[in-house]
């Protein structure tokens, strides 16, 4: 919302400097979001006079000008303008100063050698219009007094009018128009408002024209207004409307659209006038029917269904309600007769067609917002007043139909409850001056206000808001600070733990080279039986798709399905996850977040110094363990089960335990979920049940984490070499070698597994390099084969296996 300081004059009687202004506007929830003083732009652009305009003795088409200045004494300007005489008077800018329109600062300079100091400028230049085939003109008719020499240019054209720039929330229509943001900078004290200038005019004549709504249309539009024009003059409006909207970035066309658009900022309330001559029937608001089609005043033809409102002109749509008028009805220069809307539309009817059309208009924007019952009706008087003061001609009596409704509400305010809401004590007497002051009317019971609110007020709808009308205008900044109280000596942390645990599962997927994915949380009941459902609750329905009828019990397959659109496109190397919710049944008990991913095809890709590998379960593992570390569950205490669901492959796939606590799932799918979804293998998959994690173990509150204790000698690493049976998992020989000497052996790891020549039968030979690391001296032979002593036994006494030769 735009507004100029002497606009908003009009309606507050104030001594308010623009800086008070623009305060306490931010104070009373008005947020100023920019003030521009064009003043400030045009200020080193005087007026000056041309003393001689003699030819340029080098170039046919430059004159050399001696211009007469207030604070330069006089200049040589070299000007290639037409018009330039001598005795005209122009506007000088010196040197040194910035041209808006053509954003240059101007020097001086020699032009075909003569002397050039400044410039005599165009409307263009000034960025004033995009007038630039002469400079501009300011020499008086014969009779006229001549601007003095020197004055600003800004004063000259009435462009000395900062221009402020307010952010309206959505429930506050009333303050886009300027005299409800008048009303509000009065409530807060800033001065008097001016009584609104609506006195009637008395119409000379019945209408010709009568408005009519239809009846199914009263919802949409319950109440309009307006009256017949006759006899009228269409011409430019008067330099102070225009200028007043050239600020606020409107471009003015004539008279009568000038007087619409100034109504629609001045007050807040749109209007629309029709060429009375080019509307053959009654005005009538209605549906559209399906298949009508208007050409607006945007220039634009648009498509109308059932659901849109229309005034119809006797034989075609003349405007879409509430949003624009039609071009056929459109007032022009030769326009003579005019006929005039002042209407109520519904907020939610002017919103839907609004959006169904694409068109953003400032009648469309009020009328959202909901506009004052009442100003169908002043509405009405004041653009006559305009209108007959403008173009002349002689104005019918007023005519309407339909009903006002009136959006008054009773509330009962208790005195105390600006205190107990909102933190800041007001005198009761106080607060009733600042209702009234904002139109409400006021009864007082006692600890009570009794208030109803004024017409243009809709969103006042209880006791809160009233508390918030009086604290605003008393001011945000008077509300006392008051801190949270802290149930604890330090804040508690923002996250939960299952929200750093989801924010950490999706970091560690990222940088392992995965893509996150957002699926359904539905898939096909064909789908939903290969990854374990069987229970009938989870159907829906009313399922947005045949195909989309049963919660997920998994979200692997939505993710297999993403595979599958990639590999289709080309892309059959991917690697996706996602973390979201899988259901087990109905309860809210049933559903499960899990971390869900897949990879697909190769391990890496083709390249000559790479040897070519598939994808395997060790892949998925790394995934889930790597994961699982990330959420904080103990990972060196899991164990490895070959138990997975059954939409793993049976012999490549496992379960990661916390004793009977299953933690993830992973291993490659099974071959006859791939051909059910026409994917080519292999997949390595996981399911990570983040939930199921352990909380970590609360510590005691009067101990603390030693300090970091670094060795500074050198660890050592050795091999050993182990033939085990076949079905031992390697994860035994770690954990064994691990807990041989949990001082020295700080890390294990396998590096070979071996089959074949010097393995027997059923067994295969697995390679552990383990890590030793000292930390009070340096290890000796002896020490060194009392530890690997100690690793051989505990290895063969929990697997089996022994020390390979």
């Amino acid at each position: 919302m735009k507004f100029t300081l002497s606009w908003l004059k009009d309606h507050l009687e104030t001594d308010a400097s623009l800086e008070t202004i623009v305060e306490k506007l931010s104070l009373i929830g008005l947020e100023v979001e920019g003030v521009e003083d064009p003043a400030a732009k045009l200020a080193p652009f005087t007026v000056a006079r041309v003393l001689s305009a003699e030819q340029h003795p080098n170039a046919d088409r430059l004159k050399v000008c001696q211009v007469e200045t207030a604070d330069h004494g006089t200049v040589q300007v070299v000007c290639g303008a037409p018009n330039a005489r001598s005795g005209m008077i122009g506007v000088f800018a010196p040197s040194g100063s910035w041209i808006p329109g053509t954003e240059m600062e101007l020097k001086p300079g020699k032009i075909r050698g003569a002397e050039s100091n400044g410039m005599l400028v165009s409307e263009r230049e000034m960025g004033l219009s995009d007038e630039h085939a002469g400079i501009i003109d300011l020499t008086p008719a014969d009779g006229e007094a001549a601007p003095a020499v020197g004055m600003p240019l800004a004063d000259l054209l009435g462009l000395n009018d900062p221009v402020v720039e307010i952010a309206i929330t959505p429930n506050r229509g009333d303050c886009l128009g300027v005299r409800g943001v008048a009303r509000d900078l009065a409530a807060a004290g800033l001065g008097q408002l001016k009584p609104l200038q609506a006195p009637k005019v008395a119409g000379s004549y019945d209408s010709p024209m009568s408005w009519q709504i239809d009846p199914d249309a009263t919802s949409a539009c319950p109440f309009v207004a307006g009256r017949h024009f006759r006899g009228l003059t269409n011409g430019p409006a008067p330099a102070w409307m225009q200028r007043r909207l050239t600020a606020i970035g409107l471009r003015p066309i004539s008279a009568l659209v000038d007087i619409t658009n100034y109504v629609t900022y001045d007050l807040g309330r749109p209007l629309h006038v029709f060429d009375a001559a080019k509307v053959s029937g009654n005005p009538t608001m209605r549906f559209a029917r399906r298949g009508e089609e208007i050409l607006a005043l945007d220039g634009k033809t648009y498509g109308l269904d059932e659901t849109m409102l229309i005034i119809d002109g006797g034989d075609a749509p003349e405007g879409i309600g509430g949003i624009m008028g039609g071009e056929e009805s459109g007032c022009t220069g030769e326009t003579r007769e005019v006929f005039l809307e002042v209407a109520l539309f519904d907020p939610v009817s002017v919103a839907m067609t609004g959006r169904k059309l694409g068109i953003h208009s400032d009648a469309r924007y009020r009328f959202e917002r909901k506009l004052d019952p009442e100003s169908a009706v002043w509405g009405v008087e004041v653009a006559s007043r305009l209108i007959a003061e403008l173009c002349g001609g002689e104005a019918s009596r007023a005519v309407s139909a339909g009903k006002r409704p009136d959006p008054r509400q009773r509330i009962a305010l208790r005195k105390t409850r600006c205190e107990t809401l909102g933190g800041l004590a007001v005198e009761g007497e106080r607060q009733q001056r600042i209702l009234e002051s904002l139109g409400c009317d006021i009864g007082d019971a006692g600890e009570t206000l009794q208030v109803t609110t004024p017409t243009w007020r809709p969103d006042l709808e209880g006791e809160a808001c009233l508390v918030e009308e009086v604290l605003r205008i008393v001011g945000y900044d008077q509300l006392p600070i008051t801190p949270l109280e802290l149930d604890t000596t330090l804040p508690l942390p923002a996250l939960s733990q299952r929200q750093r645990r989801v924010a950490a599962a999706r970091t560690a997927l990222a940088w392992r080279g995965l893509e996150e994915a957002v699926t359904f949380s539905f898939l096909s009941a064909k789908q939903a039986v290969l990854f374990g459902w069987t229970d009938a609750q989870l159907r829906l329905l009313n399922p947005i798709s045949s195909e989309l009828d049963i919660m997920r019990p998994s979200v692997l397959p939505t993710l297999v399905e993403a595979g599958v659109r990639n590999s289709d496109r080309g892309f059959p190397d991917v690697g996706l996850f996602e973390v979201g919710p899988q259901y087990d049944d109905n309860t809210p008990e049933g559903q499960t977040l899990v971390a869900a991913g897949l990879r697909s095809g190769q391990a890496q890709a083709r390249h000559w110094a790479i040897e070519a590998r598939a994808l395997d379960t060790f892949d998925a593992k790394a995934d889930a363990l790597a994961v699982l570390e990330a959420a904080g569950a103990p990972v060196e205490n899991l164990q490895t089960t070959a138990d997975a669901p059954a939409w793993y492959h049976p012999g490549r796939s496992g379960r990661l335990r916390l004793g009977p606590n299953v933690l993830a799932a992973f291993g490659e799918l099974h071959p006859r979920v791939l051909q059910a979804f026409d994917l080519k293998g292999p997949v390595a998959a996981f399911e990570i049940f983040l939930e199921r994690i352990p909380e970590p173990k609360r510590k005691d509150a009067g101990k603390t984490r030693p300090a970091l204790i670094l060795s500074p000698f050198q660890p050592v690493e050795r091999d050993f070499a182990f033939l085990v049976a076949e079905e031992v998992p390697g994860e035994k020989l770690l954990r064994a070698a691990k807990g041989a000497d949990k001082q020295l052996v700080t890390a294990a790891r396998i590096f070979d597994v071996y089959r074949g020549q010097g393995v027997p039968d059923g067994q295969k030979s697995i390679a552990l390099a383990i890590t030793l690391q000292p930390t009070e001296r340096t290890l000796t032979d002896d020490d060194l084969e009392a530890v690997a002593k100690k690793i051989v036994a505990a290895v063969e006494k929990q697997t089996g296996g022994s020390l390979r030769g």
